[in-house]
């Protein structure tokens, strides 16, 4: 017999199908640290048949965006989420990768226009393999995405 772990939220979002270990990643794209006031809840290693084992993230009281979801696909590709308004799912939907992302991440060539200290938002293309390039300068980010969220 499965038992509940975490208590359902009346309203909010959950994320669902998160790679295991990637919980507190996800945590930090939706800016999620000690100053946040909505109750969130993070369960790790949870028993998946799909997955093996998958961390799951509840956060109350919020609906979290499209520019949050395209940058949890990045982290997470197959992660779920689900909108609850009154203790039901009215929304589900997987994450998917979005074709380019701008000014959440952070350039890693030290010459690019985007840390020069000149107004310019950061913009990356995602490739069809799901490599990231800058747009300005065509570097590629070669370490782990959550390194370079702004």
């Amino acid at each position: 017999m499965e038992e509940l772990r975490i208590r359902p939220i009346r309203d909010g979002t959950v994320i669902d199908h998160i790679e295991r270990g990637r919980a507190l990643e996800v945590l930090k794209i939706l800016g999620v640290d000690s100053s946040t006031r909505d109750v969130v809840s993070v369960a790790m290693n949870v028993s998946s048949e799909k997955m093996g084992a998958k961390d799951v993230v509840k956060v109350e009281g919020r609906e979290i965006g499209s520019t949050e979801t395209d940058i949890i696909a990045l982290i997470a590709p197959e992660a779920t989420v689900n909108v609850v308004r009154e203790y039901e799912v009215t929304e589900k939907y997987v994450v998917s990768m979005p074709d380019e992302i701008t000014g959440v991440l952070t350039c890693p060539n030290p010459s690019c226009i985007t840390n020069g200290g000149e107004p310019v938002e950061t913009s990356f293309e995602v490739e069809d393999d799901g490599e990231l390039r800058c747009s300005y300068c065509d570097e590629v980010l070669e370490d782990e995405v959550a390194e370079y969220i702004s």
